[in-house]
């Protein structure tokens, strides 16, 4: 084959690993093979990175590094697909950073940034965007139940850890839950309002690009990770907004995205409340399945997940 030879990463060391699955093989089926070569490559849970063939690149995970950066060095550019911590957070990105190899999506820092939720409110107060008013916890036994609350790991993604919380003998439970997941968590107010998302796209032809707004509509109860799979939510794009709601969330998107350093693309997840939108969270890397939010909402605007897929690649060389 003759294409630009692609690095498509997934798999991972976190509760996303089989969302990273699904995300990298759909990207290696859609590539356009008339100018691409997909070089896919598994990082397994206990960290061993495996080639196309589903062996491992090495004797040992420290071993399998360094067949994978062989890999990487015959390959023109990464698709990183990896969701979630060790891969989302920067990880990959400094990985690529250090292997010289071009990369989609955000550097480092913005990676890191954006997975640490709690980092992610602070920025954007910082320039001007509402967060849910919300404390850091790090022990479940030390918080007071006062009403219903949210409780979420810092860093994990996928809604993995994410509980409401209506009671007080609920909280401790979901404290500890979240706390499996990371050493530190969210405990937020929750808020009354419609869930907005807004896709971010630094797109080599137009310039920086914002995808038509996509609403969640969902039962009673949260848009966690049960509900985000099982087909149960509705997803309404373009949502239903007045021209200064749309407004609103995108310059509140681009704000975030660009205090963030975030590159390439992102999901900017919001409440649109009453007074207006409130930012819940910001993916580096969303679900990049043919059936994920990001690309169904580019597809409503006229971008074909192959032609998103393409404008990634092109963005990072």
């Amino acid at each position: 084959m003759n294409g630009i030879r692609v690095a498509v990463v997934g798999g991972g060391q976190n509760c996303e690993h089989d969302v990273s699955l699904a995300s990298a093989a759909s990207v290696c089926a859609a590539l356009d093979p008339a100018r691409y070569e997909a070089v896919p490559l598994t990082i397994g849970r206990d960290g061993t990175w495996l080639g196309a063939d589903g062996r491992p690149l090495g004797w040992s995970p420290a071993d399998s590094l360094a067949g994978a950066l062989r890999h990487l060095a015959t390959c023109r550019v990464v698709l990183p697909m990896v969701h979630g911590p060790r891969g989302e957070d920067g990880t990959l990105a400094a990985l690529c950073e250090l292997a010289g190899v071009p990369y989609a999506g955000s550097p480092v820092r913005a990676g890191a940034l954006a997975m640490d939720k709690w980092a992610t409110k602070l920025v954007a107060e910082a320039v001007g965007v509402r967060t849910a008013a919300g404390r850091l916890v790090t022990d479940a036994s030390a918080v007071v139940f006062d009403g219903p609350v949210v409780v979420k790991p810092v860093a994990a993604g996928s809604s993995f850890g994410v509980c409401l919380v209506r009671t007080e003998d609920e909280l401790e439970p979901a404290l500890r839950a979240a706390l499996d997941l990371d050493d530190r968590v969210l405990v937020e107010e929750v808020l009354t309002g419609r869930e907005i998302d807004v896709a971010v796209l630094d797109d080599p032809d137009e310039g920086r690009r914002v995808g038509p707004p996509l609403e969640i509509v969902v039962g009673a109860g949260l848009f966690d990770t049960a509900t985000k799979y099982d087909g149960s939510a509705e997803f309404v794009i373009p949502a239903r907004l007045t021209d200064t709601e749309r407004k609103a969330l995108g310059d509140a998107a681009l704000s975030v995205y660009d205090a963030l350093g975030c590159r390439g693309l992102a999901r900017v997840d919001f409440f649109l409340t009453a007074d207006g939108p409130v930012l819940n969270e910001v993916n580096t890397m969303p679900g990049m399945t043919a059936a994920s939010q990001v690309p169904k909402m580019f597809a409503a605007g006229g971008l074909a997940y192959p032609d998103l897929l393409d404008r990634l690649i092109r963005a990072a060389l």
